[in-house]
């Protein structure tokens, strides 16, 4: 029992420490030296041992390197979108999210990146998004929209330009593909509905209308979440 104390007093020394290296790494550019291992832990005044924990910890999530040999010491680093990704794809799995819940996050994302679209004074984006707009009216079947899906959703991203975003879509997409099939499968609402309302939305951010757009986003994600709770 007396022991608890001291492993909590140590437990909380190596947090401070990953803390306030974590704030060292991203107040400078990547690939910066920010010391060697006595260097560091003279300046951060913890032992060897509590460095070396906490680097191990900023070393798995990809924000440090550690060099040996000459010209070695502990380096900044950026962890690429990808490992992102595979991080928050993990924790997802970890505390498994059932198929609603993937479903209710992609709806809420999805009416925030059409709301913030509307938005998008950019003209060749919006050019694209007529013409991707456009290209629906000759679809006949649901299977069509799966290409169409893709596209949407990568142009959506270009115009609204939210990286957290952006990385929590496709995370969760993917999650609740993974759970109940592709976007288009997952809908329940019938192509010619599907087709409407996405022909709406589109309409909607390019009349440059973010209410509108919120609107027709969380009236076809309404549609779909009542289509599978029937």
């Amino acid at each position: 029992m007396e022991r608890t104390p001291g492993r909590r007093k140590g437990t909380n020394l190596v947090v401070r420490t990953t803390e306030t290296l974590r704030d060292r790494i991203f107040a400078c550019a990547p690939g910066t030296l920010l010391g060697a291992l006595h260097q560091l832990a003279r300046e951060l005044e913890v032992g060897i041992v509590t460095l070396q924990q906490a680097a191990r910890v900023l070393e798995h999530e990809g924000l440090l390197e550690v060099r040996r040999g000459p010209g070695g010491g502990y380096y900044g680093a950026r962890p690429d979108d990808a490992a992102l990704e595979r991080s928050l794809s993990s924790y997802m799995r970890m505390h498994p999210a059932g198929y609603q819940e993937a479903l209710d996050m992609t709806s809420l994302l999805f009416t925030e990146l059409a709301t913030a679209a509307a938005r998008c004074t950019d003209a060749p984006l919006r050019a694209r998004l007529k013409a991707l707009g456009e290209e629906t009216a000759h679809y006949r079947s649901m299977a069509e929209f799966g290409e169409f899906e893709g596209a949407f959703q990568e142009l959506l991203f270009q115009m609204v330009r939210r990286p957290l975003f952006e990385m929590l879509t496709r995370v969760t997409l993917h999650h609740a593909s993974g759970e109940g099939g592709t976007v288009v499968e997952m809908a329940g609402i019938g192509f010619e509905n599907w087709r409407e309302g996405r022909q709406r939305i589109i309409a909607a951010i390019l009349a440059g209308d973010p209410d509108l757009a919120r609107f027709e986003a969380n009236r076809q994600n309404r549609a779909v979440v009542m289509a599978h709770r029937a």
